[in-house]
């Protein structure tokens, strides 16, 4: 029986070097000269210090120009609240989002079954394994998924015959 996985993963290395591309241009922009701008990463969690609002913003959309330039899905960012330390100085925590989440995979899991294809769904941790007899009604599975679920950057592997 032929088979796939959905998953929502990131490249942990193309991440850190998205981390480093973006700390060198905020060093070296002119509008951030004197300040202390810059992103912290520990694992897939990243925090994102500045002076204050606008320039977290503008570190932020440096980040995210450097993950697309990369190729890392920016969907799966997760921005947390703004946290004010020392003056004027202000924090946000970024996580970094993979597996899918039970709920999503469950709507995925209803998905295929409502569209009556000849394929099985089951939630394996936080991933999505689908099923069937044909190699075509896996890829018919495959075009549904990615026309319908749009919040969340989905990868699919394991393809096996």
């Amino acid at each position: 029986m032929a088979s796939f996985d959905i998953v929502s993963q990131v490249n942990a290395q193309e991440v850190k070097n998205a981390v480093e591309q973006a700390n060198k241009e905020v060093q070296n922009r002119f509008d951030f000269k004197g300040s202390d701008a810059r992103i912290e990463q520990a694992e897939l969690s990243l925090s994102a210090f500045a002076d204050d609002e606008f320039k977290l913003g503008q570190v932020l959309d440096v980040l995210r120009a450097r993950l697309a330039k990369r190729g890392v899905d920016v969907r799966c960012l997760e921005l947390g609240a703004l946290e004010k330390i020392s003056g004027d100085k202000v924090k946000r925590a970024v996580t970094l989002k993979t597996g899918v989440p039970q709920d999503q995979g469950k709507a995925i899991q209803k998905l295929l079954k409502d569209a009556k294809l000849k394929v099985q769904a089951s939630i394996q941790g936080d991933a999505v394994r689908v099923q069937g007899a044909k190699k075509d009604d896996l890829q018919a599975a495959i075009q549904l998924v990615r026309k319908s679920v749009a919040d969340l950057p989905l990868q699919f592997i394991n393809f096996r015959d």
